[in-house]
C-alpha cells in the first residue's frame, strides 16, 4: 500500500511535530500547558491496513515509552496486552472500518518500561492522494480523561441543579450558556438569551448597567461580587457577581455571572434595621427627655425628636395642670376643656404650619372626634386618609384645612399617659409622597407615648416639689434686709435651674449690739425641701447665737456642736458650709471666719487710679458645719475707705467641667473689669452675669446644677463726730467724771432730750464696775439710728439683774438699765466684758 500522509521516509530520530503537542509554537513553548488536548496528551498512531506502523507520534512516545524509531514497521498489536492473536485483533478492526463504522475503545497497553497503561482509542479508515486506504488513531490516556469527563459532568451537574443563575458570556459579552434558575431569576427564556447581549434581552436600565458592569471585568480582570440590584420586572432583589474567563493560556474567553435572590434574605434584613432604627427611636426620644425636668421644653424636645425620623409634623398637647405642675383630676375632661399645645416641630415652615402647630394655643376637640375618643379611653387611632382626617373634627376646621393642604394624608392620635391618666395627646403625621403608617408604627408610637408620658408626669412632680421647696426657701431667707448705719448692702439669690432641684444656699444680714453688723452666707448640702428646711433651721441657729455678741469663730464652733441637733435625722447629718463676720462701722473693724466655704473677697479701689483691686481674704478653711470636733480661726482687718466686701455660695463659680480655681479667677476679673467705685446694686448685677442665661451653675450652657446666694457690703463708717469714747480710774471721781462727758456730748449731738436718762443708766453701770472690777472703766457712745452707749471693764463675768429686798442698798442698777433702755446686753472683749444698752432718737 502507498505510504499514508506525513509517512515518507525519514531519519530514525526525526519526529514529527503534532498540531496540539507541547512540541508545537514557538521555540521553548514545549512543556507549557497551552490547551486542554496538551492536558489530556493526545498520543496520534498512523497505521496500514496490516496494522503495522507507519507514524508514531511524540506524544505516544511520552504516553506509552517507545520511540518513534522503536514502533515503526511493527505491528501495532506488539503493543497491546490482549488475549487474542494480534492478526485477527486486526482484521477485526479493519473489517469494522470497512464497514464505515468509526472505532471506539479502550486497549491496555505495554509500556516500554514494563507496566501497563490503559488508554482509550478512537480510530478511522481514511485514504491518501493515491486511494490507498490507511487506518489514523488517537489514543489517549483514560485516568487523564475520566478526569475531564468528571469535571464537565460536575459542570454539567452544577449548571443543572444549581439554585443560582449562572450564565456564561463570550469576550463579547454575548450569552453562551445559562441554566435554568437563570431563566427564572431573570424571567426571560434561554433561547431569547443565548446569542444576545444583555442590553437586547433586558430593559435598558438594567441592562446598561450590566452592560457596564461586564465590559469593566472583561477589560480589568477584576472580580465583581455581590452587587446588589432590583430585578429587571421590579419583584425583588438580587446579588449579582462576575468573573472573567480565560484558558490555560491565558487568553480571554468572556465573562461568567452568578445571581442569587436575596429578596428575602434584603428584607428581613430591611426588617432588623428597621427594628433597629425604632429601638434607637426610642433610645434617643429617652436622652432627649432624660435631661430635662421642663415641661415645656420636653414638648419641644419630644416633637422634635421625631421629626424628620418617624414623621413629618408633630405636636404634643397637654392638660393645663402638667404645665403648672398642678395636681391632676381623676380623668381627663373632654368636653369643655381643651388642651394646651406646648411642643410642636415640623419639616417645613409657613402659614399652614402655624395654623395647625403654634405653640401655646389652646385646643378643644369635638365630643365625637377620634382625638376626644383617645383622650377618653387611651387608646390611640390612625386616620389612614384625608377623609379621616376630614371628618375628625367639626366641617370646616382650619387646623384639618391646613392639615389637607399640606399633603398630609397619615395622622395617629397618641396618648401621653402615666399611672392610668392620660395627660394629653401626641399627635404625628406624615405627608407628601411619603408611606403612610401601619401597624408597626402605632405600636412604636405608644410606646414613645408611654415614655414621654411618665416623663412628663414625673416634670410636674419635679415643678411641684420643686416651687414648694422654693416657697419654703425663700419664706426662710431674709424678707427684708435692713441698711445698718456705715454700711451699703446688696444681695441676689439665684435658684437652680429646673434642670436641678432647689438648694440651700442662705443668707443673712443681723443688726448686733454697738451698732455692728453680721454678714452671713451659707450652703447647706443637698437640695430639695429637706435642704430648705435645714437650712431655715441652720439659719435660725445663727441668728440666736448672734444675739450673744459672739465673735465669728466661737460662734461657728457653737453651731458646729448643734450639728446633731440640726439635722433631719441620724442617718442624714448635717453637712454645710458657711461664713460668718462682723463689722463695726464706728471702728472699720472686722472679723471673720469660715466652716469649709469658698474664700471671700475684699474689693476695693485705687484712689489715684481708680483700678479696681480684689483680694480673696487667706482663712483657714475650717471643716463644714457637722464634719466633728473642729477648731476655727478668725481673721481680723480695717477695711479701707470704699472697700467692699463679697460673700457668696460656690454655685458662683463651680462647674463640673473645671477647677473650682478656675471660677474663682473668673468672678475676680469680673469685680476688677472696670473702675472707679460702682453702685452695690449694679456690682450684685455684673456680678450675675457670670450665670448663664436661665440658671447658675458656671458658665456653658442654659441652666446649672446649684443656686446661688450673693452678698455685698461696702464697708463704710460713720461721720467722725458719730462716736466718743473715755477711759476712767477706778476711782471714785469716776461716776461724776462720765456723767459730765455724757451729758456734754449728748448737747453737742443736739441729743438734750435723752440727757437724764442716759446719764442715770451710765451711773448706774459705772458704779457697778467701780464696785467689783477694780480696773480701769471704758465708757463709749456712738450715735446711729439710736443711741449706743457702752461702759467696759476688766471683769469678766457679765451683770446679772435681781429683784433686791426692800432694805436693800444696791442690786437695781441693771434692773434699771433693763426697764429703761430699749435693748440691752453684754458681751464679751479680750480683756473683759462689756454692757451696753441702746436709747432710741427723739422723734
Amino acid at each position: 500500500m502507498s505510504e499514508a500522509p506525513g509517512a515518507g521516509a525519514r531519519p530514525a530520530d526525526a519526529r514529527p511535530a503534532d498540531a496540539g503537542s507541547p512540541g508545537s509554537g514557538p521555540p521553548g513553548a514545549r512543556g507549557s500547558v497551552d490547551s486542554l488536548l496538551d492536558a489530556l496528551r493526545f498520543g496520534v498512531v498512523i497505521l496500514d491496513v496490516r496494522g503495522r506502523v507507519v507514524l508514531w507520534s511524540t506524544t505516544t512516545e511520552d504516553l506509552l515509552g517507545w520511540r518513534a524509531d522503536e514502533a515503526t514497521g511493527r505491528s501495532f498489536a506488539d503493543f497491546l496486552v490482549e488475549e487474542q492473536p494480534a492478526a485477527r485483533s486486526a482484521s477485526r478492526l479493519f473489517a469494522e472500518l470497512r464497514r464505515g463504522r468509526l472505532w471506539r475503545g479502550v486497549v491496555r497497553a505495554r509500556h516500554r518500561a514494563g507496566h501497563t497503561v490503559e488508554v482509550e482509542g478512537y480510530a478511522s479508515l481514511l485514504e491518501d492522494a493515491a486511494g490507498e486506504p490507511f487506518i489514523l488513531a488517537n489514543v489517549v490516556e483514560t485516568g487523564r480523561l475520566r478526569a475531564v469527563e468528571h469535571d464537565l459532568a460536575a459542570l454539567d451537574a452544577l449548571f443543572d441543579s444549581s439554585p443560582l443563575g449562572i450564565a456564561l458570556f463570550d469576550d463579547r459579552q454575548r450569552f453562551v450558556r445559562a441554566n435554568e434558575a437563570m431563566e427564572r431569576l431573570n424571567g426571560t427564556p434561554r433561547d431569547r438569551m443565548l446569542g444576545r447581549t444583555v442590553e437586547e434581552v433586558f430593559p435598558a436600565p438594567y441592562a446598561r448597567e450590566i452592560a457596564r458592569v461586564q465590559a469593566a471585568v472583561l477589560a480589568t480582570g477584576r472580580t465583581l461580587v455581590d452587587m446588589v440590584m432590583e430585578a429587571p420586572d421590579g419583584s425583588g432583589h438580587r446579588s449579582v457577581s462576575y468573573a472573567r474567563l480565560t484558558d490555560r493560556s491565558g487568553q480571554v474567553l468572556g465573562t461568567s455571572c452568578t445571581i442569587l435572590d436575596i429578596t428575602e434574605r434584603r428584607e428581613a434584613l430591611e426588617h432588623v434595621e428597621r427594628a433597629r432604627q425604632r429601638l434607637k427611636l426610642l433610645d434617643d426620644v429617652g436622652l432627649a427627655l432624660g435631661d430635662l425636668l421642663d415641661v415645656r421644653r420636653m414638648s419641644d424636645a419630644l416633637a422634635r425628636a421625631l421629626v424628620p425620623r418617624l414623621c413629618d409634623y408633630a405636636g404634643v398637647m397637654l392638660h393645663g395642670a402638667i404645665a403648672t405642675g398642678d395636681e391632676l383630676p381623676g380623668r381627663l375632661p373632654i368636653v369643655g376643656v381643651p388642651l394646651l399645645q406646648l411642643g410642636v416641630a415640623g419639616k417645613r415652615a409657613g402659614p399652614e404650619v402655624e395654623r395647625m402647630l403654634r405653640v401655646g394655643q389652646d385646643i378643644a376637640f369635638a365630643p365625637r372626634s377620634f382625638f376626644a375618643t383617645t383622650l377618653a379611653t387611651g387608646r390611640p387611632h390612625l386616620a389612614r386618609s384625608q377623609e379621616d382626617l376630614v371628618t375628625a373634627t367639626y366641617p370646616g376646621d382650619p387646623k384639618v384645612r391646613a392639615a389637607v393642604e399640606l399633603g398630609i394624608h397619615s395622622l395617629m392620635a397618641l396618648p401621653l399617659s402615666a399611672r392610668g391618666i392620660v395627660l394629653g395627646l401626641l399627635v404625628i403625621s406624615r405627608a407628601d409622597e411619603r408611606e403612610g403608617f401601619d401597624e408597626d408604627d402605632v405600636a412604636l408610637g405608644m410606646e414613645i407615648g408611654a415614655r414621654a408620658g411618665v416623663s412628663l408626669d414625673n416634670a410636674r412632680l419635679y415643678a411641684r416639689e420643686r416651687e414648694g421647696a422654693l416657697m419654703l426657701q425663700r419664706s426662710l431667707l431674709p424678707q427684708r434686709v435692713p441698711s445698718p448705719p456705715g454700711l451699703e448692702i446688696g444681695y441676689r439669690y439665684v435658684p437652680g435651674s429646673s434642670a436641678a432641684e432647689v438648694g440651700g444656699d442662705w443668707f443673712d444680714v443681723i443688726p448686733l449690739a454697738g451698732g455692728r453688723v453680721a454678714l452671713v452666707v451659707g450652703d447647706v448640702m443637698g437640695h430639695g425641701l429637706r435642704a430648705a428646711a435645714t437650712m431655715g433651721r441652720l439659719r435660725t441657729a445663727v441668728r440666736t447665737l448672734a444675739a450673744d455678741d459672739l465673735a465669728p469663730d466661737d460662734l461657728l464652733r457653737r453651731v458646729n456642736d448643734l450639728a446633731d441637733d440640726l439635722a433631719q435625722s441620724p442617718e442624714e447629718p448635717l453637712m454645710a458650709t458657711c461664713v460668718y463676720a462682723v463689722y463695726d462701722p464706728s471702728t472699720r473693724h472686722c472679723a471673720i471666719a469660715k466652716a469649709g466655704h469658698v474664700p471671700p473677697l475684699l474689693l476695693t479701689v485705687d484712689p489715684a487710679t481708680g483700678r479696681r483691686h480684689t483680694e480673696p481674704l487667706e482663712l483657714p478653711s475650717g471643716a463644714p458645719l457637722g464634719v466633728g470636733e473642729v477648731a476655727f480661726e478668725r481673721r481680723e482687718f480695717t477695711a479701707p475707705e470704699g472697700a467692699a466686701l463679697v460673700l457668696y455660695t460656690d454655685g458662683l463659680i463651680e462647674s463640673r467641667h473645671e477647677d473650682i480655681s478656675e471660677g474663682l479667677s473668673r468672678l475676680r476679673r469680673r469685680l476688677t473689669s472696670g473702675t472707679g467705685e460702682v453702685g452695690i446694686e449694679d456690682l450684685c448685677d455684673e456680678v450675675l452675669t457670670l450665670l448663664p442665661q436661665g440658671g447658675s451653675g458656671g458658665p456653658g450652657g442654659p441652666g446649672g446644677p446649684d443656686d446661688v446666694a450673693l452678698l455685698v457690703a461696702r464697708l463704710g463708717g460713720l461721720p467722725g463726730d458719730s462716736a466718743a469714747s473715755w477711759t476712767f480710774p477706778a476711782e471714785e471721781t469716776a461716776v461724776r467724771r462720765a456723767r459730765a462727758a455724757v451729758r456734754d456730748t449728748l448737747h453737742a449731738w443736739d441729743l438734750d432730750p435723752l440727757g437724764d436718762e442716759a446719764v442715770l443708766l451710765v451711773s448706774e453701770l459705772v458704779t457697778n464696775s467701780l464696785r467689783y472690777a477694780h480696773g480701769p472703766i471704758g465708757v463709749r457712745m456712738v450715735r446711729g439710728a439710736s443711741l449706743l452707749v457702752e461702759v467696759s471693764d476688766p471683769l469678766p463675768d457679765p451683770p446679772r439683774a435681781r429683784t433686791p429686798a426692800h432694805d436693800d442698798e444696791g442690786g437695781r442698777g441693771i434692773q434699771l438699765v433693763a426697764q429703761s433702755a430699749r435693748r440691752w446686753g453684754t458681751r464679751h472683749g479680750p480683756i473683759g466684758k462689756t454692757v451696753w444698752f441702746e436709747l432710741p432718737l427723739p422723734g
